[in-house]
Parts: structure tokens; C-alpha cells; sequence
């Protein structure tokens, strides 16, 4: 049974694209569980404000004309932050997907979603460690059922939440709270969600480039033009954000 101290937000996208930078989503699902086991539903539909491509319509099936009446989500952004608040976030890729999308989608739109103590548990991280499979096979494997509807947010959200409580029923060594599933599957702590950064013993370090495995603060300290680059770069917001902090923390030691 998974122990939970909070409310965890299973979350599920569909978008126009798979570039958090630059996709928008036109659906989204929240399937919340509570830590006394009951669970409510939130499914939108969202106007993205763009063109959604053909070829993604037909993975999901949500067109152009579904969505002309539904609301922006800058016009939706409070009303699904109320709905997270307080939430530990889960999904499925959800850590290099889903919620990166989200917390760009919240940025553009000028509301502070705070991540700062949110757990994070991708489900996605724990079936490739344990069985390497798709969403639909880890529903047939875990759960014994078909994947009726998949690419529906809705029904992707449902299920994953049901793969993994039979996960923590088949594998006892993920333990039952969100920190020890994690640990059991390796998950490194998150910097950015694009991974430009990444932690190298408690010290963000470059992901890319030139400085690749050097320590962003010492960088920006030696470079502060190299800051002005990226600032300037097509980066997502959400690295822009996390590249600030350090800069800005590391201009504090300094002085």
C-alpha cells in the first residue's frame, strides 16, 4: 500500500508536440489520490492557441475544432494550480515530459507554480528499471488489462496510477513512500527538467557543451558572459529560471 503524507497528482498530457519549449497542451488529466486512498478526477480540454499538427491528432484525437471554444491555459492556469496545490507530482515520463510542459505552460502564463517540495515519482522510470515495457504493456503486465482508449489523458492517467500500486505490491523493495521508491530506481534529484544541469556530488554541474561536467557556479563565476548566452538562447524557461538561482547564489557567496 503506498503511504502517502500528501495528496500525489498523477498527471497526463496531450499536446501539440514533444518540445516543452515550444509545445503547448491541449488536454490534461489529473487523477489525485489521497493519502486515505480515495481519489478525485480533473480532465480539461485547453485551447493552445496554435495550429495542433495532423499527425498529432491522430495519436490523440484531439483537433483544431475540439478545442476552439475550450479556455487558454493562461485562462485555466489558477483554477489547475488549485488543483496541485499541495500535491506530490507522478506520471508517466512525466519527469522529462509532462511536467516540464506544465511548468512551461504555468511560466508563460505569469503564475508562480512552485516545485520547491514536491516529490516527483516517474512511473515510466520504475517499469523501464524493473521490466522495460510500454504504458499499455505495463497495464497488461501489472494489472492484467487491456489499455482501452490509450492516448485519451484521462484513461493514461488512470492507469498509470493503477501500475503503480500493483508495483508496490510486486516489488516490495521499492518500499511504500515516494523517497524510497525513488532511491530503490536510482532517480537522480532534478536541476532543470530539459537536463541541462545535473547534481555531481551536491553541485550543479553543465549537462551540454563545452562545460559538460564542470560546476555552473565556478563557470559562471570565471564567465559571467556565458550566463548573458543562455539568458539570450533558446532554452526553456524553467532552465533560465534554475541557471538564475545559481547565478544569483553564487554572486551572494561571492560577496
Amino acid at each position: 500500500m503506498l503511504q502517502l503524507t500528501k495528496p500525489l497528482a498523477f498527471i497526463d498530457l496531450e499536446t501539440t508536440g514533444v518540445n516543452p519549449g515550444a509545445d503547448r497542451i491541449v488536454e490534461i488529466a489529473i487523477i489525485k489520490l489521497l493519502p486515505d486512498g480515495t481519489r478525485s478526477v480533473k480532465r480539461k480540454l485547453i485551447n493552445p492557441g496554435i495550429p495542433i499538427p495532423p499527425a498529432n491528432s491522430e495519436i490523440h484525437g484531439i483537433t483544431d475544432d475540439m478545442v476552439k471554444d475550450a479556455p487558454s491555459f493562461v485562462q485555466a492556469a489558477q483554477e489547475l494550480k488549485q488543483v496541485l496545490d499541495g500535491c506530490d507530482l507522478a506520471g508517466y515520463n512525466s519527469n522529462r515530459f509532462d511536467i516540464p510542459l506544465l511548468v512551461e505552460e504555468f511560466m508563460r502564463a505569469g503564475v508562480d507554480f512552485d516545485m520547491k517540495g514536491r516529490k516527483l515519482v516517474d512511473v515510466q522510470n520504475v517499469f523501464h528499471k524493473m521490466e522495460q515495457r510500454t504504458l499499455s504493456a505495463a497495464y497488461k503486465f501489472y494489472c492484467n488489462k487491456s489499455l482501452d482508449g490509450a492516448h485519451s489523458a484521462e484513461v493514461d492517467a488512470t492507469a498509470t496510477c493503477e501500475v503503480l500500486l500493483a508495483q508496490l505490491v510486486r516489488y516490495p523493495e521499492l518500499g511504500t513512500t515516494i523517497d524510497t521508491i525513488n532511491k530503490a530506481i536510482g532517480e537522480e534529484p532534478i536541476v532543470d527538467f530539459a537536463r541541462r544541469f545535473v547534481m555531481d556530488n551536491g553541485v550543479e554541474v553543465f549537462n551540454f557543451g563545452k562545460y559538460k561536467g564542470r560546476g555552473v557556479a565556478d563557470v559562471l563565476k570565471a564567465e559571467p558572459q556565458y550566463y548573458d548566452w543562455m539568458m539570450k538562447g533558446d532554452f526553456p524557461q524553467h532552465t533560465k529560471q534554475k541557471l538564475t538561482e545559481i547565478f544569483t547564489r553564487s554572486k551572494l557567496k561571492k560577496s
